[in-house]
């Protein structure tokens, strides 16, 4: 196969064009799909959260979710260290999340590597708070 510098311009047009060198982004953004919230005897409280992503691999993974303060204040965080491309959605936990008298509610949102915070989030009530 021969070309001249306007048909390897059209190739490798082509080839972009066509996904095959470009950088693929198929993954979107984490969501939460779920939050189980459970008042602890020490005044904490568990949060055991699922969320679903199309992980990819290293590069592209839900890497972590935070829970919120009606306010915008990060109370919590649990970074996920490794992909879950064979286990969608998943639940993990995070424990020992104090939450300041009067708050009623959090939000519970999803972190993954290439998008950053985004997609799916979860509004829920504190058990034994009343809104």
């Amino acid at each position: 196969m021969s070309f001249n510098r306007f048909g390897v311009v059209m190739f490798i047009g082509a080839l972009i064009g066509g996904g095959i060198l470009s950088h693929r982004v198929e993954a979107g953004e984490a969501d939460v799909l779920n939050v189980r919230v459970q008042a602890v005897a020490d005044g904490t409280y568990r949060f055991d959260v699922t969320v679903r992503h199309a992980d990819e691999g290293w590069d592209h993974y839900a890497d972590a979710f935070e829970i919120i303060g009606p306010d915008g204040t990060v109370l919590g965080v649990r970074v996920l260290l490794h992909p879950h491309v064979g286990e969608q959605p998943f639940t993990r936990s995070l424990s020992g999340v104090h939450i300041a008298p009067g708050v009623t509610s959090v939000e519970v949102r999803a972190r993954d590597k290439v998008h950053g915070i985004g997609g799916a989030v979860q509004s829920v009530t504190l058990p034994g708070r009343m809104p």
